[in-house]
């Protein structure tokens, strides 16, 4: 059954326990790579991915806890021999950026490379991504320091939906994207600028009407992280928890 991995739940500051927040939508045919904050070959390992299997990367955004780790991820997949193709999804603003780092590090140059597509998603609401057999899946621009798209993703054999909000302030984006859905990441980094309280992602909860609610993004160096699921649920009534690093769900 096609599964989402969380292989990093902290916010910009990792621990021992918690890397930075990514994760892997893993089907038969598509592994699909969310966000590329430290290279992410050993995680994928641990939860029995071979990176070469990565057919695609997302990245919600171009902040460097989201994606410093992909020249080195691409540099490694070439220097294993990878000859497929790879496509790689994100803002206008985010693959710019994007190119223009690669450029720094000149892969133009590296002898037998393999191919790269950048497909650049338009601003919006509820914009397609990326559709295959087995996922179906939307993005919509969130409220962050820079421009930023939360994710929607459906699974089209069981019809399930998880939303990951990334980086955001609340917004109405965010309510829409999630509204009852069965599973909502939201990020719970704190009440300051760009970002979400728990109590603020309990909120946004409580009106999208999701099955259920897990805090993601959170400061884990902080005496603070066993707070943050009583705040959230001081305005959600339904479910919420903690996501933990490599938690797996069903898609």
């Amino acid at each position: 059954m096609p599964k989402l991995i969380i292989l990093g739940t902290s916010n910009s500051i990792p621990d021992e326990k918690h890397d930075n927040t990514h994760m892997v939508l893993v089907g038969k045919r598509s592994k699909i790579l969310i966000d590329c904050a430290s290279n992410p070959i050993l995680r994928l390992q641990k939860v029995g991915i071979n990176v070469l299997e990565l057919t695609d990367i997302i990245l919600t955004h171009f902040h460097p806890d989201h994606v410093t780790g992909l020249p080195l991820l691409l540099m490694d997949m070439w220097l294993m021999g990878r000859d497929l193709p790879l496509n790689i999804y994100g803002l206008h603003y985010t693959m710019d950026r994007v190119e223009t780092l690669m450029g720094l590090y000149g892969w133009e140059n590296w002898p037998g490379f393999f191919p790269i597509a950048f497909h650049r998603i338009s601003s919006g609401e509820l914009v397609s991504v990326l559709e295959n057999d087995e996922f179906d899946i939307h993005a919509s621009l969130v409220n962050h320091m820079i421009p930023c798209i939360g994710l929607r993703l459906e699974g089209k054999s069981s019809g399930k939906v998880i939303v990951y909000s990334s980086d955001t302030e609340p917004c109405a984006q965010i309510i829409k994207l999630a509204e009852n859905v069965d599973v909502l990441f939201h990020e719970a980094t704190g009440s300051v600028p760009g970002h979400s309280s728990a109590m603020q992602a309990g909120d946004i909860a409580n009106q999208a009407g999701p099955k259920n609610l897990y805090l993601i993004h959170y400061p884990t160096r902080e005496n603070s992280i066993d707070k943050l699921v009583p705040e959230a649920k001081l305005r959600f009534n339904g479910p919420v928890f903690l996501a933990e690093d490599f938690l797996s769900l069903d898609l």
